[in-house]
């Protein structure tokens, strides 16, 4: 019997769920479906799906430093094209980057704060 085989949602709450749909849609392109206010990723979709990258569940330990300066007990992770043209974008529109663009073996990494005081992790995989 298969139990868990992936992740099916990130479901969390907002002062705002409109408001912030629609930050989430200006500065980093997701687009939002009207009709229940979220989007769905599709990885069976060619147009949608990623070239590289994948999806990571990683509980941490409860006294972390990594999801700092938020509050928060989660952050966000998005995989995205071209990180440096992505953090060009959105220092013009204004959007609060959170430390330097980092270089790893597992790719390109920076992080941002959504107006909800979400730190959400940017992530370019390597080839």
């Amino acid at each position: 019997m298969k139990r868990v085989i992936g992740i099916g949602g990130i479901f969390f709450k907002a002062k705002n769920p409109k408001t912030l749909a629609k930050w989430y849609e200006k500065h980093l392109g997701v687009p939002i479906d009207e009709s229940y206010g979220g989007f769905s990723f599709r990885w069976d979709d060619e147009a949608q799906r990623p070239e590289k990258g994948y999806t990571i569940w990683s509980p941490f330990k409860e006294d972390t430093e990594y999801i700092k300066p938020s509050d928060k007990d989660y952050m966000f992770n998005f995989i995205v094209d071209d990180l440096e043209a992505l953090l060009e974008a959105l220092q013009s529109e204004g959007v609060q980057q959170v430390d330097e663009l980092v270089n790893s073996e597992f790719g390109k990494f920076a992080w941002i704060m959504d107006p909800e005081d979400n730190k959400v992790e940017l992530w370019e995989p390597k080839d």
